[in-house]
């Protein structure tokens, strides 16, 4: 995933460099914390496990709950993409982001990242700064997706004038993922896939 855009296109040296920087963050602050506890590790040790800057870690990552989270901040990336090109169904918005989300899910590649997903959804389960960061994030993204899907979707405001049903569809999408993604991380006999 770090070499190539999805479109299959070779990104800029420049591009790839920052991509490797970032993931060699992710993969270290999340064996750093799953070891050590999320607390016990400053941002100078792991900024030292990559051996970059803070100044190069805040150019990446805005804490280290955000770098914690990033395999979530990077699945609902990719879900923005395939929502921005998505057809309508004629269907229920539920069925449509469904559809979306198991598009995103086979995006997400064979680099790791179910692993980092697991790592880190343990992770905020026990942290509960990580978790309140997470929880503030779904509720942006939920709002971003309610907005994509108004305007994309002909889900017109005369019809639905506090936009209920879009954001309910998505509030129902969110709660099933994080039932199943929940049943997942504590599933001993999975082995991150």
């Amino acid at each position: 995933m770090i070499g190539a855009h999805p479109s299959g296109v070779q990104l800029p040296l420049r591009v790839r460099k920052k991509l490797r920087t970032r993931q060699a963050l992710v993969d270290a602050a999340l064996e750093l914390f799953t070891e050590r506890g999320f607390d016990s590790v400053t941002l100078d040790t792991l900024c030292d496990a990559v051996d970059v800057s803070k100044r190069t870690f805040f150019r990446t990552f805005s804490s280290k709950e955000d770098v914690a989270l990033a395999p979530v901040h990077d699945l609902w990336a990719v879900f923005m993409e395939e929502l921005e090109t998505a057809e309508p169904t004629g269907g229920p918005a539920f069925e449509l982001l469904g559809g979306v989300l198991l598009a995103t899910l086979g995006r997400m590649g064979t680099d790791g990242w179910a692993e980092r997903l697991r790592l880190s959804r343990r992770l905020s389960a026990r942290t509960p700064s990580t978790e309140a960061h997470h929880l503030a994030f779904c509720d942006r993204t939920g709002a971003a997706i309610v907005t994509v899907m108004q305007r994309g979707f002909d889900m017109t405001m005369q019809a639905d004038p506090y936009g209920l049903r879009p954001r309910l569809a998505v509030d129902l999408l969110a709660a099933a993922f994080r039932r199943a993604l929940e049943r997942w991380v504590a599933d001993p006999s999975e082995s991150g896939h």
